[in-house]
């Protein structure tokens, strides 16, 4: 008599239901299923570790099968299977095939469904744990929306997405407010595994952040028209941009302010009390950095190419606001260029000479921009 299939319609479309629901492919819950079944058949019926357990995809029957290895005499009853008694299953059977024999007990499938559940669900985690780490693992560097959800000490935790990220207090801007319910944008520095999921860790002080508001923003930076060279950033305080374009016709500088200054300050807005200036990059050095101490104006250059080594003239009147409130300006300059840059006033370079190796250049600073909170 042919035995019929156990089957669980309700089951099968509750399982269906739940990798759509959860964007889990349904190999990975059918995979898990027959774990399962293979655990709940060990430690209800048989410990034996030469069991498999079918599944079938479409009906939802459920069959145990006892592997046992063909054998002339049989030592381990449980391991293996005679010859003979393997032909009479099957003529063809030779010593050392492998031979599968139903075994699936009578009230297996009330037995299965309490141990399967606890352990599907399990998978079921793991499995979107790993479609959360797929989706981001790639997005280091990328910027995203965040929502506060909580504040844990001086860490703030953010829902991005279907998933948690966790703002650092090293990664946060000084005097930011953080409150939960609030959104802001943030840059994804890192992605990795935890014992409870990926783990994403984000920052409002990257400068990276800057650099992708700026391409949010700026349809010619999108569109490879414009080029960000370099960012420099005190984060809460103030940042320098320097941009460039090939094409002559191009204001680089202009695009990213926007007309009426709409773009700029727009990631000023994002940003709070951020001061950003945009300069033009320059592939002359001298030129370049007269740019970067932007929003002085500089009388001339002198640099040694080899060693990244500048000296910067400005008028007296100038002199503290290249420098800035406790050198913050020339800082930035620096970080933005990678040169150092020295800074002397025209009364103090007058009659000074110049490093041997250092080439001087009377220079005139091109258009720059510097944005603020309004």
């Amino acid at each position: 008599m042919k035995k019929k299939a156990n089957k669980e319609p309700s089951f099968l479309e509750a399982l269906t239901g739940l990798g759509e629901e959860r964007g889990i492919a349904p190999d990975i819950l059918f995979d898990a299923i027959e774990m399962a079944l293979i655990s709940a058949y060990k430690k209800n019926f048989n410990s034996a570790p030469n069991v498999r357990v079918l599944l079938d995809r479409k009906t939802g029957a459920y069959h145990v099968y006892a592997i046992k290895t063909v054998v002339e005499e049989v030592e381990n009853p449980i391991m293996e299977i005679s010859i003979d008694a393997a032909r009479v299953i099957n003529a063809d059977y030779d010593l050392d095939d492998i031979v599968e024999i139903e075994v699936t007990p009578a009230n297996f499938g009330r037995i299965a469904a309490q141990t399967a559940k606890q352990v599907v669900m399990q998978r079921v985690r793991e499995a979107e744990r790993e479609n959360v780490f797929e989706a981001y693992t790639n997005r280091e560097g990328d910027i995203v929306t965040g929502l506060i959800q909580r504040i844990e000490g001086r860490n703030v935790f953010m829902e991005i997405g279907n998933t948690e990220a966790i703002l650092a207090q090293s990664e946060q801007i000084a005097g930011e407010e953080y409150t939960s319910g609030k959104r802001m944008k943030v840059y994804i520095i890192e992605v990795k595994r935890a014992n409870k999921g990926p783990q994403i860790a984000v920052s409002r002080t990257h400068p990276g952040l800057l650099k992708k508001l700026f391409e949010l923003e700026v349809p010619e930076i999108e569109e490879g028209i414009v080029e960000i060279k370099s960012v420099a950033r005190e984060p809460g305080m103030r940042s320098k941009i320097a941009v460039y374009s090939e094409q002559e016709e191009v204001d680089a500088v202009g695009s990213c302010v926007g007309q009426k200054g709409v773009r700029v300050q727009a990631i000023v807005d994002e940003l709070g009390t951020e001061k950003i200036d945009i300069v033009k990059w320059n592939k002359d050095s001298a030129t370049y950095i007269a740019n970067a101490l932007s929003p002085a104006k500089v009388v001339s250059v002198a640099v040694n190419e080899e060693e990244k080594v500048s000296r910067v003239v400005v008028p007296d009147y100038q002199l503290s606001l290249a420098i800035g409130k406790e050198g913050q300006n020339a800082r930035l300059a620096a970080k933005l260029t990678g040169w150092k840059i020295d800074i002397k006033c025209e009364s103090e370079a007058e009659n000074e000479v110049l490093d041997e190796g250092m080439d001087e250049y009377i220079v005139t600073s091109e258009d720059s921009f510097t944005a603020e909170s309004e």
